[in-house]
């Protein structure tokens, strides 16, 4: 009960003045090793400029949501529904959207630097001056999308379908068939 009266005494102007019992500092570093990581605002509603940084968003519906400048670095989208979502600008490095559909998506000079798209449907997807540099797009579906300008240096396409896509220089369309190569 001592420990208990020394704490009762102890009030915030002892902070202010520099003064903090050396009987709390095990408890202070205890508190902050065993504090939960800050969930960087990831219950914060969808809208343009929203911030959800390593956030886990699985299995959301957001279609037709206006994510313009978003930050989505690091942010898990798997099996997440984005069907006409507008991503203009937005901030995507390291996302994970596995699985996604993202058809009708735009995602006009979006950063999707090292994002992991393996399986998403991304049909008729607007990607015109993306950044999908080191992107995974292994089995995509990007039928009829629009790369006009991407930045594709080291984007994996194995076995991606891209019929009908518009390619980077933005005159060229795939030929339909045309699987992991614009042919």
């Amino acid at each position: 009960m001592v420990w208990r009266a020394r704490l009762e005494t102890f009030d915030l102007c002892s902070i202010s003045r520099g003064v903090f019992p050396r009987q709390l500092l095990p408890l202070a570093a205890l508190a902050l090793l065993v504090a939960p990581p800050a969930l960087a605002a990831c219950t914060d509603p969808a809208g343009p400029g929203v911030v959800w940084r390593r956030c886990l968003m699985d299995g959301r519906d957001l279609s037709g949501a206006d994510l313009s400048g978003a930050v989505l670095r690091d942010t898990s989208l798997q099996r997440a529904r984005l069907v006409g979502t507008r991503l203009h600008g937005a901030d995507a490095f390291n996302a994970r959207f596995v699985s996604s559909d993202l058809s009708d998506a735009v995602m006009t000079e979006a950063t999707l630097r090292e994002a992991d798209f393996t399986r998403a449907t991304m049909r008729n997807a607007k990607l015109a001056g993306a950044d999908l540099r080191r992107a995974r797009l292994f089995r995509a579906d990007l039928s009829g999308a629009d790369l006009t300008g991407a930045n594709l240096d080291g984007a994996d396409f194995s076995n991606a379908t891209l019929g009908g896509v518009r390619w980077t220089d933005g005159q060229r369309i795939c030929a339909a068939g045309s699987v992991g190569s614009c042919q």
